[in-house]
């Protein structure tokens, strides 16, 4: 569906063959099945421990780090300039969301490197990327993100940390952040902290915030951590999941760190850092969504409880398999639906990454333009899914679901923080409705609403598409009509785009699944009509695809209906009153 021959072909990506991304995709999967997936559960129940001299994590995540790096894995997509291989994005995610499914937690320590090595190769100097990029890339040392604060979360603009010149050129930096996820292990001898922080006489908001570079160890003369920085971790957050994954508060007493990009522009700097780890987010929602439905399908064929309404399906047995009631196909499917269609839009978003980093001229502009559109939906839309999808998973367990040995909740867990970190539900959605959309006169979803509309006009006489290209061409008619009645009564009242923004942002991506389910069919069916042996694979897209329309398609209804409904009896309420 997504071309990628053609893709990687025109990004001159030439190494990028099917033999080569067969071979990644084969040995990636090997690993994450033999060694991350067994240590999964025992890595949940076992959990970080916290010292004085550090952070010990669960037993076998060291050694399957050591592994993983010497596997060549997170130099995959590095720039080969750096001592990395070249490849494209869009294949490292595939990389992603298989180690995701296997052990979310593992995957967060290496998965965080990725946006502290992007902020270096697009803002660092040609030292910092010297002093940095060869170990991040190499995995030999590992990054992170250190933003927020104990009194500010999404909005930077009142953090304290500060930033004082030294007189060899460096900074002391001085605060201390919060959940700051793998901000202290035992996997590497070096963590390597972005840090926003002010400087002196800076600006007050997020106009006075710059960034910098403040590794856990000074690198030597010869580049290897060296003497301790003034930075430790106090404490690590005792949380509802992720528990093999440190989360920290970290602790900067004038630790020695160095400005990456202009002053008071770190803000700028550090957006390079979040678009990466926002679809790394969206990952998770689709993990889950995956890993959920894995186990829910295996329990669903073998657990026996109650007849078929329509008549035994296993007489032989003392009960007919759970997967034959409609209910349990209800949540299998919508399992189901959720993470292929989520799989296909976070695949695209990552070609368009591709091309950002390696196109030219217009189609690299209209890719950026793209991605920074997708970027909110997939946080966002994904992972609320994808908590969903989890939760299903659970319920088709029963009783067994809640238990631990089932591995079920333990999903459920993990999965509730991806619809916090990186921007809740809610900022993202004031970020697609109010900054993307509005703010660009509706440019952006109009170059999006335009690609849907190509793809019906072009299928409109493909009698098997019919039925899904008229629900399709429908929904994306009322999504611009919603969207300027939004901004209209915006003009009178700014409350309005707050109070529609999340029925906005999932009503926005129900249909982009529906747009994705659409192309799958289209290529499915036309797969079929050829005579394709693989029956049961294409017949079962097609399927699936149906109950998505049918079935959960329909909730765009009720989302327009309360975007329709105002602010009005959200504000009317005073807040003296809520307790009453």
């Amino acid at each position: 569906m997504l071309d990628s021959e053609q893709h990687y072909q025109n990004i001159g990506a030439t190494d990028a063959t099917p033999d080569m991304i067969d071979a990644i995709v084969a040995e990636g999967a090997k690993f994450c099945e033999e060694v991350l997936a067994p240590i999964n559960q025992s890595g949940d129940q076992e959990g970080c421990t916290w010292s004085e001299d550090g952070v010990k994590t669960p037993t076998g995540f060291k050694e399957a780090y050591q592994q993983y790096v010497e596997g060549g894995w997170p130099s995959m997509n590095a720039p080969v300039e750096h001592g990395g291989q070249g490849l494209p994005e869009s294949i490292n995610i595939i990389l992603s969301e298989m180690v995701g499914t296997a052990n979310w937690a593992w995957g967060m320590y290496p998965g965080l490197s990725h946006g502290a090595r992007a902020t270096l190769e697009e803002h660092g100097t040609p030292e910092q990327q010297e002093t940095y990029l060869t170990k991040l890339i190499s995995g030999e040392w590992t990054g992170t993100m250190c933003l927020t604060e104990p009194q500010c979360g999404s909005d930077l603009g009142i953090l304290t940390t500060k930033a004082e010149p030294n007189a060899d050129g460096s900074y002391a930096i001085t605060g201390t952040k919060i959940f700051i996820s793998a901000g202290e292990h035992d996997m590497v001898d070096n963590i390597v902290h972005i840090v926003l922080a002010r400087l002196p006489g800076a600006p007050e908001g997020t106009k006075g915030i710059s960034l910098f570079v403040v590794p856990k160890c000074l690198p030597d003369a010869n580049g290897e951590a060296g003497e301790r920085n003034a930075v430790s971790c106090g404490s690590i957050e005792h949380k509802m999941g992720i528990h093999g994954n440190s989360t920290c508060v970290m602790n900067f007493d004038g630790a020695k760190g160095w400005l990456i990009g202009p002053e008071n522009k770190g803000l700028n700097c550090m957006f390079t850092f979040m678009n990466v780890a926002r679809i790394g987010t969206s990952i998770q929602g689709l993990a889950a969504a995956e890993g959920s439905f894995q186990g829910a399908l295996t329990y669903a064929k073998d657990r026996l409880a109650m007849r078929s309404l329509t008549g035994p399906k296993n007489p032989e047995g003392k009960a007919d398999q759970i997967i034959v009631h409609p209910d349990v196909r209800r949540m299998l499917l919508t399992q189901k639906a959720i993470a292929e269609g989520s799989r296909a839009m976070i695949y695209y978003a990552a070609q368009q990454a591709d091309l950002v980093a390696h196109g030219e001229g217009e189609d690299q502009k209209a890719a950026d333009e793209m991605l920074g559109f997708l970027t909110p939906i997939l946080k966002a839309f994904c992972t609320e899914a994808g908590f969903e999808a989890a939760n299903h998973g659970l319920q088709v367990f029963g009783g067994h679901g809640f238990i631990a040995e089932w591995g079920m909740e333990q999903i459920v867990r993990d999965t509730r923080i991806a619809l916090l970190y990186e921007g809740t539900t809610g900022i993202q959605a004031l970020d697609l409705l109010g900054r993307k959309i509005l703010m660009s006169q509706g440019a952006s979803l109009r170059n999006f609403t335009k690609q849907v509309h190509k793809f019906c006009q072009a299928n409109e006489g493909n009698e098997a598409l019919k039925p899904f290209i008229e629900k399709l061409t429908t929904l994306n008619k009322e999504w611009g009509d919603i969207t300027m009645k939004v901004g209209m009564n915006a003009m009178k009242n700014r409350d309005e785009v707050g109070a529609a923004s999340v029925d906005f942002l999932m009503y926005s991506g129900y249909v982009c699944l529906a747009y994705f389910w659409a192309q799958m069919v289209k290529v499915a069916q036309e797969k079929l009509d050829a005579g394709t042996t693989e029956t049961g694979f294409y017949t079962a897209k097609v399927q699936t695809a149906q109950f998505y329309f049918d079935r959960i398609l329909p909730r765009t209804a009720a989302h327009a209906q309360m975007i329709a409904a105002g602010s009005d009896s959200m504000m009317a309420i005073d807040e003296e009153n809520f307790a009453f």
